[in-house]
């Protein structure tokens, strides 16, 4: 696939890389001529350096016969024009626009072929929102995303000595849980990958990813480590765009209060929140989160724009006394670094936007990704389409699919029913199958499996 990337920043540069090596003819845009250096020592890919909406500087890139262009930049308004001028001088098939200011998302009229011709719209800032909003929901969890439109989730889990489950076999879970399908997509020890079988014990700091359907997550979480308390009090530090969008989300049914460096920003964020306690000061002042009750606090999310900040605080935090603390942090680097020290959960937002660009850039229907572990494993659902003599997957039982080692089937989708998978299950036409690969490497293998072949009409 010929695909045109405009921006070279952190989202820009992470997409690259993980497109560069799947056989992807892939060219960059930045008018940072050291950024696109960069990115040229380390991967096989074209960089051109020019305004990513200059038609002479899309003609360069090679857009007149490109099969997608994604629009990066840190400008709504480029990537905006750059998916226009694309659609009407080189009929570009797809085009996808990172857009942030919630001034254009509000209207949906604007994004049609007949007014701005965008594809695909991506908001990091509700993706980091949504993605907040479900680990607060799951107490426990590390890690939390969905399948099939939220029927069925991969959750994230440490387990924990306590846990009903630690010390016990994975074939007993149904005893566990009568009641509840459930499937152990994978296991991480000390860091390194074990494919989970019946015979596999759990043990305790194990980080165990498992698929449930959405009403039975509670009850899985529960067998691996010791109930969690539903989160009753929140405080968000930086009132940001991000800020503003998770305090909304959570007033209804937490106490939230936020903090918020800027006397302006703050009167503006009091004006929009209706039950939020909005709080003008620093963060990082050890003084002001006793006075706050910071040892009361359930979760802590530092979430400014800056990843020094938003560390330090929240470690701050942890120590005064808050259950858990949650980090933005854009530096990847920083995050192997924090995550798992004072910091519970470091959330990358570049990691969430690349993950939903991916579902668009897959092979072999693949209607979503999520990158995990930091991008080094991965999660996708993709569609089983053909027939037994078209496809390599329907009508054969999982046992009889040659999946590459290390990679799993999880969970089937089919129709509104959600089916855990076990040995004999067979893929039927249609199928939304849910796989987890402890390598993203693997993918590809996987993703010509779902490949349909040239007999099928």
């Amino acid at each position: 696939m010929k695909i045109i990337i405009l921006g070279a920043g952190q989202v820009g540069a992470t997409l690259a890389d993980n497109l560069a090596g799947e056989a992807n003819d892939v060219t960059v845009v930045d008018t940072d001529n050291l950024l696109l250096q960069d990115l040229a020592d380390r991967l096989d890919i074209r960089t051109i350096q020019g305004y990513a909406s200059y038609p002479y500087v899309l003609r360069q890139a090679g857009a007149n016969d490109a099969d997608m262009i994604i629009a990066v930049t840190e400008s709504d308004e480029i990537n905006m024009v750059a998916c226009q001028i694309a659609y009407t001088l080189f009929h570009t098939p797809t085009k996808i626009a990172r857009v942030r200011a919630a001034g254009y998302l509000h209207e949906s009229d604007l994004f049609n072929q007949e007014a701005l011709p965008v594809d695909m719209l991506i908001s990091p800032e509700q993706l980091v929102t949504d993605y907040i909003r479900r680990l607060i929901q799951y107490p426990g969890a590390l890690q939390v995303v969905d399948f099939a439109d939220g029927r069925v989730r991969l959750v994230a889990v440490k387990a924990y000595y306590g846990g009903p489950l630690v010390g016990q076999e994975l074939r007993e879970i149904n005893e566990h849980i009568p009641g509840v399908e459930t499937r152990v997509a994978a296991i991480f020890r000390r860091g390194k990958p074990i494919i989970p079988e019946g015979a596999t014990v759990i043990e305790a700091e194990d980080e165990v990813f498992f698929l449930a359907a959405k009403p039975d997550i509670k009850k899985v979480i529960s067998e691996m480590r010791k109930s969690d308390k539903p989160v009753k009090r929140v405080m968000i530090a930086g009132g940001g765009n991000i800020g503003l969008r998770l305090a909304k989300a959570l007033e209804d049914f937490t106490q939230v209060k936020v903090i918020e460096r800027n006397r302006e920003r703050a009167r503006h964020l009091a004006e929009e929140l209706d039950k939020t306690v909005v709080l003008v000061g620093d963060a990082a002042s050890e003084n002001l989160l006793l006075e706050e009750n910071i040892e009361s606090v359930d979760v802590f999310c530092a979430i400014t724009n800056d990843d020094e900040a938003n560390i330090l605080s929240a470690m701050l935090a942890k120590q005064l006394g808050a259950s858990k603390a949650l980090a933005l942090i854009n530096r990847l680097a920083y995050v192997d670094l924090v995550e798992g020290s004072s910091v519970d959960i470091a959330i990358s937002p570049q990691q969430s936007t690349v993950s939903a660009l991916l579902a668009h850039v897959r092979r072999g229907d693949v209607v979503r990704v999520h990158n995990l572990r930091r991008g080094a494993a991965e999660a996708i659902e993709a569609v089983a389409h053909g027939d037994p003599q078209s496809s390599k997957v329907v009508g054969k039982a999982i046992e009889d699919i040659d999946l590459p080692k290390g990679a799993t089937i999880g969970a089937i989708v089919r129709g509104e029913q959600v089916l855990m998978a076990h040995h004999d299950t067979v893929i039927e036409p249609e199928d939304h199958v849910i796989l987890f690969m402890v390598n993203k490497k693997l993918t590809p293998e996987v993703e010509k499996l779902f490949q349909v072949g040239v007999t099928f009409l």
